[in-house]
């Protein structure tokens, strides 16, 4: 009862900072503001259905621009796929490498898990400004950027994964005399094949928004017509419209792959 009772009030005392932390962010947020919160809350669909209203009645232009607008989307699947790719298979070598029990090298775990924690911490348009300035604007710095982000955030992922599975087959394995390759690709990764899979093409999800919104600064694709479209503003709303919905599409299809891939890796 005395446990409980220190749960209750630790949890209350969290609650409290909590709603306490979140009203005095709001506070120093409408201080700082332009305008009002609420009084700007009747606004909020005024652009959205501008922009929709637009489209409708240019929407026999859609599979046009459609058509025009594939290239610039395959560029950014492609930027979102390589990188995806890079950042997996560097994930997968530093995922093995810093999980305790798993690495060859246990001195290295903490080094390889703050250099993970390192690269998730920065967001890529951060470290593709930096690119585009070292190696000028193109694909080239979206996926270095993007890569490096997804090499932090799956190895996270991958980790806790391998951290959780059987230990028993590597044990198995250790006994007749396995080398640690042998003992990674037979043990663990039959183990943690279908979360790894569902963890990366998730992450390909995430990868073609970035690679997306990369396109606003100068990386290419279709988030750069994306951006030149809302910079003209009226007149041109359609092509946003038909923007946003290559990328839903292609979103969704992506997402329809996921769930076929995980359901065959699991039950065959």
């Amino acid at each position: 009862m005395e446990l409980t009772r220190r749960r209750r009030l630790y949890g209350t005392i969290l609650l409290v900072f909590f709603i306490a932390t979140m009203a005095s962010g709001f506070h120093l947020a409408e201080e700082r503001n332009a305008g009002g919160f609420f009084s700007g809350l009747p606004m909020v669909f005024a652009f959205p259905s501008e922009v929709v209203a637009e489209a409708w009645e240019k929407r026999a232009n859609l599979p046009g621009l459609f058509w025009s607008y594939l290239p610039s989307l395959i560029e950014t699947l492609n930027i979102a796929a390589v990188s995806t790719l890079i950042g997996g298979a560097l994930a997968v070598i530093m995922a093995l490498l810093s999980s305790p029990g798993l690495s060859p090298w246990p001195r290295l775990t903490p080094v390889l898990r703050r250099i993970m924690d390192a690269s998730r911490a920065v967001p890529e348009i951060v470290i593709a400004l930096i690119l585009i300035y070292i190696l000028g604007p193109g694909p080239v710095p979206a996926v270095i950027a993007i890569a490096i982000h997804t090499t932090g955030a799956l190895g996270k992922l991958f980790s806790e994964a391998a951290e959780n599975s059987d230990m028993k087959p590597v044990e198995g394995l250790t006994s007749v005399g396995a080398n640690w390759m042998q003992r990674m690709g037979l043990g663990i990764l039959p183990q943690v094949a279908p979360n790894w899979l569902s963890y990366g093409l998730m992450r390909l999800e995430i990868n073609v928004r970035a690679s997306a919104i990369l396109g606003f600064v100068g990386s290419g694709g279709i988030g750069y017509d994306l951006k030149i479209a809302m910079q003209w503003g009226l007149g041109r709303y359609d092509q946003v419209v038909a923007i946003f919905l290559l990328l839903f599409l292609a979103i969704a299809v992506i997402d329809r792959l996921s769930d076929n891939a995980r359901a065959r890796l699991v039950k065959g």
